[in-house]
């Protein structure tokens, strides 16, 4: 069999795979490609500003196309086709008969008759050799627009930051960025970090014409605006490449496109049509997994069997420049035909948003924008109309906070539930990798199945189901990171060390690969903190932090933050506490006594975050750490200082602890009592770490928790005296930090230790494992790099320029925040 294929791009070196799977025989497969450079991957071209080459952006090397008997012509564009001898001729005058023959050609940019276009310094943004233009005049270029908002023109202004262009503008004609994935409220959410990463965005703008004389000089819209910039980049949609399908006869839609039928086929039998030349029935597909799936349709049928394109679901979850945007199903739907439940926080940026039927069964669609972290599970629950929870709105909170077991949510999918769109793998797929082929790592799944190999957004799906169907099989199961890390915690946390790296970009060069993901950031920003208990909010390490990590403080509900200001031990001054009551005053905060037993002061505007920390360190006052994974408090009993049955001094002691171990960050929040005897007031059998006092000493008790599932704390040592106590907690702590999973509080970590408290009190008492200098060591360089962050935010300018709500406009304050009284103090407003 003859197969001619024309156009090398994603989609036709797809086809090529999947035709070569098949296992036709005496297959004679002809690829032209009108580019020099074999097939790359165009999803993630502005990597190729970041660092990336050609050579990591290629698809398949030439060799491969070799060693598998295809006869690839780059750089020789087909000129003609003739249908009825059913053969093509090439630029070069190659002429090459075929059996059948696949119009892979592709898309161009779509450039508007703009006056002016043709200037130097205008580019289209669409193969390597426009990014190298992009790449040499961006050199001398300050100012840069990009006509389009849609995913390329996003894209695109990443590309323009990456030159290192800082004024950098995207222009959409539509009222909102990305129209055909997100809704007006997810556009503004959208808008506004771009305009965090100094991004201006025009939308509702249509552009009259390019000014200059031969080199753009700036651009004038109809609504009688000028912008100067030195460069445009056009990212306005894509025009299919139907002008070789036109010449030879094929029909074409009226706006372009060869149009085929649900087996691919155009108007003549032996051609077919694929991917974003292909118009099927009145659509064009701009995404790469709709024309992969086109690609298999066509080969499957060139093998002897059937098989048809249905359409394609335009689902999609994309990281732009950042920052997750994600939409599903029908995300538009409204009015009688749905209901809508829609979560939006301005502080953090995230806006979500799902439709549901109106009997609350069926979840229809919906959109993410800056968190999309529920993505892979909301779009199997919308394809497979799995049932919804009491709650709908469980789907969008609760998913965060990952309380929900991801391994059940895996258990309920399907055999046949989609799990990589770009691919077409499914649960059943991914399973049999396991089973039958002995895939036990992400990486080798991906090589099997080709799961996650597209964009890469169902990695963590995929990993839940490998996790899953290895622990059916009663295998051990090698906890990895994620599939940028081929390591564990445990051993990033040495790793990282050993190495001595200091960044998450410096962690991912020498020690993943790929972007990273929601899953690593944070976990490797939790493992820097831990070793180095550096500052967390520098800039450059200060978006892969929890909100709460980045602002220094808690967001609460209706969007302001709490201000918890450390009282060690419990212990405070009638000054300080008239400091504390100043400070409530004067910022109009509803304050309560916590069960940590400090003063929290709730309803802080952003803005006012460092005025407040400066008042209350000027005060003597220093951060409390409230919104850290790191130690809380040390509640304590007053003691033998006032309490008739106290046998040592539980506050002296609690402070010393308290201060010892502040600012101290780990895998999750630590928190600590000292009670002075065995009644036990400061409830220090339900903390972390809790110590009671003895008649000889004190008893040192771990890895206990209060919470959804309370638990108590177990006994590792008794009757020790202050120093021992201390050397004890010193190894216990670090050993939890360098071991523990992210998100692990002690009780769990201990709950999943083989041997339990025995194997721990063996490490900590008797240090089995002859590390407990190590430890304690360790310990002490933490101790001693201490550095209160507020305090550091307070005196360092460009730190304290990050705690504005609007970028342009510092002292203004969120004008959505509203409040209502409450017993003589003020509550958030219902919402």
């Amino acid at each position: 069999m003859k197969v001619v294929v024309i156009g090398n791009g994603m989609v036709g070196q797809k086809f090529c795979e999947k035709l070569l799977s098949k296992g036709i025989p005496d297959l004679q497969l002809t690829v032209f490609g009108e580019e020099t450079l074999a097939a790359y991957d165009r999803v993630h071209l502005s990597s190729y500003f970041a660092g990336k080459t050609v050579e990591d952006l290629t698809l398949q090397p030439v060799k491969w196309y070799e060693e598998n008997g295809i006869d690839l012509r780059l750089g020789d564009p087909v000129q003609e086709v003739d249908r009825l001898k059913k053969n093509v001729t090439s630029f070069e005058g190659l002429s090459i008969a075929y059996d059948y023959l696949v119009f892979a050609t592709g898309s161009a940019a779509f450039v508007p008759p703009i006056p002016g276009v043709d200037k130097h310094g205008v580019f289209v943004y669409r193969t390597i050799e426009d990014l190298n233009m992009i790449w040499r005049h961006a050199a001398t270029a300050k100012t840069a627009v990009v006509i389009g908002g849609g995913l390329l023109g996003l894209e695109a202004a990443k590309a323009c930051l990456d030159l290192g262009i800082k004024d950098t503008h995207v222009i959409e004609f539509a009222p909102r960025l990305m129209p055909r994935q997100i809704d007006e409220a997810g556009s503004e959410i959208l808008i506004q970090k771009l305009k965090e990463l100094d991004i201006t965005t025009h939308t509702g703008k249509n552009t009259a014409a390019i000014l200059g004389n031969e080199t753009i000089k700036g651009m004038i819209f109809t609504d009688g605006t000028i912008l100067s910039t030195d460069m445009l980049v056009i990212s306005a949609g894509i025009k299919p490449r139907d002008e070789l399908a036109r010449a030879c006869g094929l029909t074409v839609g009226p706006r372009g496109g060869i149009v085929v039928n649900d087996h691919m086929i155009t108007n003549d039998e032996h051609i077919f049509a694929i991917g974003e030349c292909a118009l099927h029935n009145s659509m064009i597909y701009g995404l790469v997994a709709p024309g992969y799936e086109m690609a298999d349709v066509v080969a499957t049928q060139l093998a002897g069997a059937a098989k048809q394109f249905p359409g394609f679901d335009m689902s999609t979850k994309l990281k732009l420049i950042g920052i997750d945007v994600a939409s599903f199903g029908d995300p538009f739907i409204s009015g009688d035909e749905a209901r809508t439940i829609v979560f939006r926080d301005n502080h953090r940026g995230i806006y979500k948003r799902i439709n549901f039927s109106n009997d609350g069964k069926e979840l229809l669609g919906g959109v993410l924008v800056g968190d999309a972290e529920a993505y892979n599970m909301l779009l199997q629950i919308c394809k497979n109309k799995m049932a919804l929870p009491p709650d709908p709105m469980d789907l969008i909170i609760k998913a965060k906070e990952g309380s929900a077991d991801a391994g059940a949510g895996v258990v309920a999918l399907p055999d046949d539930a989609l799990i990589c769109s770009c691919e077409g793998v499914t649960k059943s797929d991914i399973c049999n990798a396991v089973t039958e082929q002995g895939c036990e790592t992400v990486d080798a799944i991906k090589k099997c199945t080709k799961a996650a190999t597209g964009c890469g957004g169902c990695a963590p799906m995929v990993k839940d189901i490998m996790v899953h169907t290895m622990k059916q099989q009663g295998k051990l199961v090698r906890n990895v990171l994620c599939e940028h890390f081929g390591y564990s915690r445990q051993e990033l946390y040495d790793l990282v060390k050993l190495r001595d790296l200091h960044s998450f970009d410096e962690v991912l060069d020498t020690l993943g690969e790929g972007d990273g993901c929601e899953t690593c950031r944070p976990a490797i920003s939790s493992i820097l903190a831990s070793l180095w208990n550096e500052l967390i909010v520098k800039k450059e390490s200060a978006t892969s932090q929890d909100t709460n990590d980045r602002f220094l403080a808690n967001i609460q509900k209706g969007g302001t933050y709490s201000v918890v200001p450390r009282i060690p031990g419990g212990e405070i001054t009638p000054d300080k506490l008239l400091v504390i009551a100043q400070v409530a005053k004067k910022y109009n905060l509803y304050t309560k006594i916590t069960g940590g037993q400090r003063i929290d002061m709730f309803g802080a505007h952003l803005n006012d975050l460092p005025s407040i920390w400066e008042e209350l360190i000027e005060a003597g006052f220093e951060s409390g750490h409230a919104y850290g994974k790191s130690l809380r408090t040390v509640k304590s009993c007053v003691g033998s200082t006032w309490c008739r049955f106290g046998l040592h001094d539980s506050v002296s002691y609690a402070i010393r602890i308290e201060e010892r171990y502040r600012g101290l960050r780990s895998p999750h929040k630590l928190k600590s009592a000292v009670s002075g005897c065995i009644r036990e007031c400061a409830e220090a059998q339900s903390k972390d770490f809790g110590i009671i006092a003895t008649e000889k000493g004190w008893n040192l008790y771990v890895c206990g928790n209060g919470g959804s599932k309370p638990q108590h704390a177990l006994l590792l040592a008794t009757d020790l005296d202050s120093e021992t106590c201390i050397q004890y907690i010193d190894r216990f702590l670090m050993f939890y930090i360098k071991t523990a999973d992210p998100l692990t509080r002690t009780a769990t970590w201990l709950n999943k230790m083989d041997g339990g408290i025995d194997y721990l009190r063996n490490v900590v008492v008797h240090d089995s494992l002859g590390i407990g200098a190590e430890l304690e060591r360790e310990m002490q360089l933490l101790v001693d790099a201490y550095q209160c962050e507020w305090k550091n935010v307070v005196e360092t300018p460009e730190l304290r320029s990050q705690f504005t709500h609007f970028i342009n406009a510092p002292k203004e304050k969120d004008p959505t925040v509203q409040f209502e009284a409450m017993r003589d103090q003020k509550k958030a407003a219902t919402w």
